[in-house]
C-alpha cells in the first residue's frame, strides 16, 4: 500500500473536520468590484442602495468548489452534488442582511470576516449560524480560494432566545446595569486613602447623586414599562430622574455603602415614581452576578411592586390608630403618644379634654344617627382646630382630647377659644342639634406626671359641664 501523501493528510483533515467547511471561489466578486471602481464608484453602500438587485447578484457570483462531509450533514444534502444544485434554498432570505457586510468587507480590502446569520438546510429548516471565512494568502491576489468555515449555533441562539423570554416576560421588573463606573470610582476613593464611605458620603452631599448618574441601564423588561408606565424603553430611559427622586436617595446611600463593603446582594423597600408622577413602592433585590465582582459590569435589580400591600398595611396601621367614625386618632394611639411624651418629657405640655354636651338627649329624641352626625361635627371643629405638631383623639364615645407639646397656658386658652369659635361657626351650617362643648385646659410642669394633668384637665371639663346643666336648667 502507497504512503499517505501530506496532500492525502491535509485533505483528510478537510474531509473528516467535526465543522462545516467550504472551498469557495470569490473571483468573480473581485473582477465585479474592480469593474465598479474603474467605473467611479468609490463607495460600495451607496452602490448597494442604488442597485439592491446587485446583492443577490453577488451571491451568485461565489463559486463553491468543494464542501466536506459535516456539511452534508448540516444542509441534509445526500452528497455534494445535490447540495451545490440547491444552493439557492440554502443562501437566501436573512443572509443578505450579513452578505452586505461581508461585501463591505471585502470592498475595504479585507481578507477574512466573521459574523452571525441564518442559512437553510434543503429541507426548509432554519440554521442559526456562526461564520468565518478567510482568502487563503496565495490567492490574495485573485480571491480564488477561500476557506469558509459554519458553526451550527441553532441550540444557543435558541437558548438566548429561551432566557431573553425569561427576562422579558417575567412577572416582575427587572433591570440589567452596568456599574463598572461606580467600582471605578470606588477604587479611586480607595486609592486616595478613604476607608469609610458612609462618612465620606455625609461630607458631599452631592455624592450620591453623581454615583446614581455612574449607573448605566443596559435593558429593562416589558413589566418595568407597565409598572412605571412608559410607553417604550427609550422614553423611560431618557426619565430615569423622574422615576429615582426623593427618597430613592437615602436608599441608595445604603446601597453604595453595602457594595463597598463588598455585599454582592442585598434587598429594600423604597419608593420610584411612574412617569405619570404616581409613587411605586417597591421591594428591591440587588444582585452582583457571578464572575463580575471584579468590574461591577453585570448587575441584576428586581423590583417588586408592594403599593397595594402597603396600602393594606398603612390602611391596617390607620384603623389600628384612628377612630373609624371620626377619623380622629383613637385611644389607644392617645395612650402611645402619652407614653412616648412622659419618656421624652420636655415640659410645656398643654392637655385639652373636650365632652359633648346633650348627647343623650340628641339620641333619645331624634336617634342615634342624629348623635353620631354631632360626633362627627365635634371631630370636624378639632381637625380645624389643630395645628402641625399637636394631636387629636377621641377617647371616649364623647369624649375628645387635644394634646399640645410645647404649648404654654396662653396657647391652651388660645386653642380653647378657637375651638369655642369653630364650634358656633358650625352651627350656622346645621339647624339641630346645636353643638356644645364642655372644656377644660391643664399644662404641665415639673413634678408630676403627665396623667396628673390630664386628671386636672378632666376636672376643669367637669366644671364646665357643670356650668352647661345650670344654664339650661335656668333656660327652663
Amino acid at each position: 500500500m502507497p504512503k499517505p501523501t501530506a496532500g492525502d493528510h491535509f485533505e483528510s483533515l478537510f474531509e473528516y473536520a467535526p465543522i462545516s467547511l467550504w472551498e469557495q471561489d470569490f473571483s468573480e466578486i473581485k473582477n465585479f468590484f474592480d469593474g465598479l471602481r474603474t467605473s467611479g464608484v468609490a463607495d460600495l453602500n451607496s452602490y448597494l442602495d442604488e442597485h439592491p438587485e446587485e446583492l443577490d447578484n453577488s451571491i451568485r457570483r461565489i463559486k463553491v468548489t468543494h464542501v466536506n462531509r459535516e456539511t452534508l450533514n448540516m444542509f441534509g444534502a445526500q452528497d455534494e452534488a445535490e447540495l451545490l444544485a440547491n444552493l439557492d434554498q440554502t443562501f437566501r432570505d436573512e443572509m443578505r442582511a450579513h452578505w452586505r457586510a461581508e461585501l463591505l468587507a471585502l470592498w475595504n480590502g479585507e481578507v477574512s470576516w466573521a459574523g452571525d446569520g441564518i442559512n437553510y438546510r434543503l429541507d426548509g429548516e432554519a440554521l442559526h449560524i456562526r461564520l468565518h471565512w478567510r482568502i487563503l494568502p496565495e490567492c490574495e491576489s485573485n480571491w480564488e480560494c477561500v476557506l469558509v468555515s459554519i458553526e451550527n449555533i441553532t441550540a444557543l441562539k435558541k437558548a438566548e432566545a429561551r432566557f431573553h423570554n425569561l427576562f422579558e416576560y417575567a412577572p416582575i421588573s427587572l433591570w440589567e446595569e452596568d456599574y463598572s463606573a461606580i467600582k471605578r470610582e470606588f477604587d479611586s476613593l480607595r486609592a486616595n486613602g478613604v476607608t469609610d464611605l458612609k462618612s465620606h458620603l455625609n461630607s458631599d452631599p452631592e455624592a450620591v447623586r453623581r454615583f446614581m448618574s455612574m449607573i448605566r441601564v443596559l435593558d429593562v423588561n416589558r413589566k418595568t414599562l407597565s409598572l412605571f408606565e412608559a410607553t417604550d424603553k427609550e422614553s423611560l430611559l431618557a426619565n430615569l430622574d423622574k422615576v429615582f427622586r426623593d427618597e430613592m436617595g437615602e436608599h441608595f446611600k445604603n446601597e453604595l455603602v453595602d457594595m463597598w463593603e463588598g455585599k454582592t446582594y442585598y434587598e429594600r423597600e423604597g419608593v420610584n415614581y411612574s412617569l405619570t408622577g404616581e409613587p411605586v413602592n417597591v421591594h428591591l433585590h440587588w444582585t452582583l452576578m457571578p464572575g463580575h465582582e471584579n468590574d461591577f459590569n453585570w448587575v441584576l435589580v428586581a423590583l417588586q411592586d408592594v403599593t397595594a400591600r402597603k396600602k393594606a398595611e398603612d390602611y391596617l396601621r390607620y384603623l389600628g390608630t384612628h377612630d373609624v367614625m371620626t377619623g380622629l386618632y383613637n385611644r389607644a394611639f392617645f395612650e402611645e403618644t402619652l407614653q412616648s411624651l412622659e419618656a421624652n418629657r420636655k415640659d410645656p405640655i398643654s392637655f385639652i379634654i373636650m365632652d359633648l354636651n346633650g348627647l343623650k338627649a340628641t339620641n333619645d329624641s331624634l336617634g342615634h344617627h342624629a348623635g353620631d352626625t354631632l360626633i362627627r361635627r365635634a371631630a370636624e371643629v378639632l381637625k380645624a382646630s389643630i395645628e402641625d405638631g399637636y394631636c387629636a383623639a377621641r377617647i371616649g364615645g364623647d369624649e375628645f382630647i387635644l394634646i399640645m407639646p410645647d404649648a404654654n397656658e396662653s396657647a391652651a386658652q388660645e386653642m380653647v377659644e378657637r375651638v369655642e369659635s369653630l364650634a358656633a361657626m358650625n352651627n350656622r351650617y346645621y339647624r339641630e342639634p346645636e353643638l356644645s362643648l364642655s372644656i377644660g385646659a391643664a399644662t404641665s410642669a415639673a413634678g408630676f406626671s403627665l396623667l396628673k394633668f390630664i386628671s386636672l384637665a378632666d376636672d376643669e371639663m367637669y366644671k364646665s359641664k357643670g356650668l352647661y346643666h345650670r344654664r339650661r336648667r335656668d333656660d327652663l
